[in-house]
């Protein structure tokens, strides 16, 4: 059988990129074609997204493809992260690069959304976690400070949705990344309209939302097809996982949940804060969004001395161990002046030891995250009524040996580790399965097996990390 070309755009929030996966009938081979840098802009106090410039590094990546490739590239298909969006006029005119989620517009925005409708509702109608970035409170707080936005606007596209538009000219969106948004229903899988006109948000702008592996258009005569377009959705896609197990896809956010058949509404998932985010054949990804390795990543940027993450990893393994631990939830993570003295002052305000060191904010870091993860677990295990036995780690943060066996101690439970590249291979397998190259999910995790290399994890019985978890000292500290 010849070799097929697949090509995968994704894009997160430190760099996109354009990959080739290379398909011979039973494994898939990945190759960079094209990578580049992303991240937020200062505009006039405000934190934006440059979607031109990506589109420019995408048709940059995709000329490259084609020279090397040819006419063996059978489809393209775009992930990226989820909430961002973009809003077009009739004419298809860009109106203003978007604000990315860590702008501070948003600011009190979701609190002020529960006086029109009620918490316990926007939950019923969405099955979202509650989040200050979600796109739902980035759009009542265009409402609030830029409503004539919406006076010229025809059409809302998520980022993935936007990149399909330009390669395809089709206005739609994908149903993965959608239900990002806080604005689907979890039940009906279209916009909850209703709960957005009680918002007095224009329903007009809202397009058709269709679903994973669907054929979107073509590009210079290549076949479009949106996978599961939200960055998380795809590498769930990758996850070489079967029953009873759950999945942590783990990058600057960490996304920590299992995969059930329908959405799970109840009080106790509402209290919780758990989010139903779609999957793929009808899939739900019940799940936490966690902030995950931005704290590493903020803190290497802020450090004096220039390190590599492998570097910062050997430093912490040999720094005291569960020192000091923090919330990686805390509202002061997300985008502070300085990660390392943000962490410091978690810790005084908790009354625990300062980390004093380069390697004891990163320990820190690297211990609180794995002890929210066994704080997440137990919560999933008790409102679905099984417990995972055990956690796939993919993404890059599964090259971090270190985390992964915190992990495993944190969570009492095995770690099996990869693929790296779960995002942009579960895209892929998406395009391959639209294609009819694969039939089933079951069999897209196959492929996973017969060509990645995974890493497992045993737990080590530990009384401090016992103590640790029963103390549940990196919880939200007292008010001051």
């Amino acid at each position: 059988m010849s070799i097929q070309v697949i090509l995968g755009i994704d894009l997160g929030a430190e760099s996109g990129r354009v990959a080739a996966g290379l398909w011979d009938g039973k494994h898939l081979r990945l190759e960079e074609v094209h990578r580049f840098p992303n991240g937020g802009i200062e505009m006039r106090g405000s934190l934006r997204w440059d979607v031109l410039r990506l589109w420019q590094e995408i048709q940059n990546g995709l000329a490259l493809a084609e020279k090397r490739y040819g006419k063996s590239i059978a489809s393209i298909g775009v992930d990226t992260w989820g909430v961002d969006f973009v809003l077009l006029s009739h004419s298809g005119e860009l109106l203003g690069l978007p604000c990315t989620y860590r702008d501070s517009r948003t600011h009190g925005v979701m609190e002020r959304a529960f006086a029109k409708v009620p918490r316990e509702e926007i939950f019923a109608q969405t099955g979202i976690q509650f989040m200050g970035i979600n796109t739902l409170y980035q759009l009542l707080a265009i409402a609030e400070q830029s409503p004539e936005l919406f006076d010229a606007a025809e059409t809302f596209l998520t980022i993935p949705d936007f990149f399909n538009w330009c390669l395809t000219g089709e206005r739609a969106c994908e149903f993965t990344n959608a239900t990002t948004t806080q604005c689907v229903h979890p039940v009906t899988r279209d916009w909850s309209h209703g709960m957005l006109a009680r918002f007095g948000l224009p329903t007009r702008v809202f397009p058709q939302i269709v679903a994973p592996g669907t054929k979107l258009g073509a590009y210079h005569g290549i076949p479009v097809i949106a996978p599961a377009t939200h960055d998380t959705g795809s590498a769930v896609v990758a996850v070489p996982m079967r029953e009873r197990c759950a999945y942590l896809s783990s990058g600057t956010w960490s996304l920590l949940g299992v995969e059930l058949p329908s959405p799970i509404l109840t009080d106790a998932a509402l209290a919780a804060n758990l989010t139903n985010e779609g999957g793929v054949d009808g899939t739900v990804r019940l799940l936490k969004n966690i902030m995950g390795l931005w704290l590493v990543q903020q803190c290497r940027r802020a450090f004096t001395r220039e390190y590599d993450y492998a570097e910062l990893v050997r430093l912490a393994a040999e720094a005291p161990a569960l020192r000091s631990l923090v919330d990686p939830d805390d509202a002061r993570f997300l985008n502070p002046p300085s990660m390392p003295e943000a962490i410091r002052d978690f810790c005084r305000e908790t009354n625990q030891p300062v980390p004093d060191t380069d390697a004891a904010v990163i320990r820190c870091a690297l211990e609180s995250l794995a002890l929210k993860y066994a704080q997440v677990l137990d919560s999933i295990d008790t409102i679905t009524g099984t417990r995972a036995e055990a956690i796939h780690i993919v993404g890059g943060g599964s090259r971090n040996d270190l985390l992964n066996q915190f992990t495993a101690d944190a969570c009492a439970r095995p770690v099996i580790a990869g693929p790296v590249e779960a995002t942009v291979l579960g895209n892929l397998l998406m395009q391959l399965r639209a294609r009819g190259e694969i039939a089933t999910l079951a069999d897209a995790r196959e492929v996973i097996r017969a060509s990645e290399t995974l890493r497992e994890f045993t737990p080590t019985a530990s009384t401090a990390w016992s103590e640790a978890r029963a103390a549940a000292r990196w919880l939200t500290p007292p008010p001051a």
